[in-house]
């Protein structure tokens, strides 16, 4: 790894880490290297911070440098799930209910996405 930074559970027991170089890693049980996000889905990060895991086993991104959020399905493109009203976003957890918690270190606060 080359500057880990978050880190979070996935489904099946392995886990997911981003790395201040831009990129986010997924290793198995195991603790093989299973993926890389950009390798996998072409997709460029800015400086990714705050990762999690949804009830879907999707992987979730904050990308603090572009201020966005996005969403890696095991199938199909990233989508973008945040796009505005983040200045800093860090840590972030998801519920079960369906809610996104995102730290925006810029603003001293938590915001809630549905």
């Amino acid at each position: 790894l080359q500057g880990p930074r978050y880190v979070s559970p996935v489904p099946g027991g392995g886990f997911v880490v981003s790395e201040e170089c831009g990129d986010v890693k997924v290793f198995m049980r195991s603790h093989k290297l299973l993926c890389s996000l950009s390798s996998k889905y072409g997709h460029q990060f800015g400086n990714p911070a705050g990762v999690c895991v949804d009830t879907d086993g999707s992987i979730l991104v904050a990308d603090e440098q572009r201020r966005t959020v996005h969403l890696f399905p095991e199938h199909g493109a990233p989508i973008c799930l945040v796009s505005t009203g983040l200045r800093r976003p860090a840590g972030m957890a998801c519920s079960s209910s369906g809610h996104l918690f995102v730290a925006d270190a810029a603003e001293n606060c938590v915001k809630v996405f549905k």
